[in-house]
């Protein structure tokens, strides 16, 4: 991916975080910063996984759960804050996306971000590599762990009801425990998976966005098949169809070969569990 793309991309996060609660749609956009509309839109989506619309929604709908758990306002006037014309049209959005109506969301007092600003700071050599590096997976190291967060807080639409205060307990124990795996480029995180040795389950996964289309994935998915739990059968969670939150995830772990098993209430949210069936041993 060329610099120049990500530096576009840079500059239309900057406009859209300036102009969260103003109206934000292509045309609008496109217009302010001087792009084509379709080139803008198809260097926004295939850059950050999602249209800058969805993009505007997740984060308005973010700060207004930031505003129901940390303050005051009435719904209506956090309603009109996020954009909406009335508290009935944002109870509708929110209860969509968070699963749960404003005033449930608010009298449970935890703040969980359904989109956060999307940073893209750092070298990214590999992205001018040809076909797929041999990735140099590892297992993450404390000294890791700001990068690792740092690329958590980039694919955080992914994972529902994400509190970063118990995700960093269970990562640094992970880390002592070997049940977590990196790939950087540089000093940059593009690649992170937590997983347990003693279910065969893939609780974290995540891949930095500009290299989704490099195959790092299957990489991973590889390594813990074939080194560290072989025979065993592997199972991750995500969003159940039609969840409209789901920014393309769950098509993301059926690409991989994962089917469907059993639905799941995780932390009070809806999801569903998918399994990647033991290979065969080799005669």
């Amino acid at each position: 991916m060329p610099n120049q793309t990500i530096e576009n991309i840079v500059t239309a996060i900057h406009y859209l975080e300036a102009h969260l609660t103003e109206k934000n749609d292509l045309d609008t956009v496109a217009d302010a910063l001087h792009y084509s509309k379709y080139h803008l839109h198809r260097m926004f989506t295939n850059t950050v996984g999602m249209t800058i619309h969805e993009y505007v929604l997740r984060r308005r709908l973010t700060e207004a759960a930031k505003l129901l758990v940390f303050s005051d306002k009435p719904v209506l006037d956090i309603a009109l804050t996020a954009g909406y014309e009335s508290q009935q049209a944002f109870t509708k959005i929110f209860t969509a996306m968070y699963k749960q109506p404003p005033s449930k969301y608010r009298e449970n007092e935890k703040f969980y971000p359904l989109q956060l600003k999307f940073e893209l700071e750092g070298s990214y050599h590999m992205l001018n590599s040809y076909g797929d590096p041999a990735w140099n997976i590892t297992y993450a190291k404390d000294g890791d762990i700001p990068c690792w967060m740092e690329l958590v807080r980039l694919v955080i639409d992914g994972f529902p009801y994400l509190d970063e205060k118990d995700y960093m307990q269970v990562l640094r124990r992970s880390i002592a425990e070997r049940q977590a795996l990196i790939l950087k480029d540089g000093r940059t995180a593009i690649g992170i998976l937590l997983f347990s040795r003693e279910n065969g389950s893939i609780d974290f996964m995540g891949t930095h966005p500009l290299y989704k289309k490099k195959g790092i994935p299957k990489a991973f998915l590889d390594k813990v098949m074939h080194e560290l739990l072989d025979g065993k059968e592997i199972s991750i969670t995500t969003y159940r169809e039609g969840d409209r939150a789901d920014t393309g995830h769950r098509m993301e772990i059926k690409d991989l070969g994962f089917a469907e098993a059993e639905l799941l209430v995780e932390y009070g949210y809806p999801t569903q569990r998918f399994v990647l069936p033991k290979e065969e041993p080799h005669a």
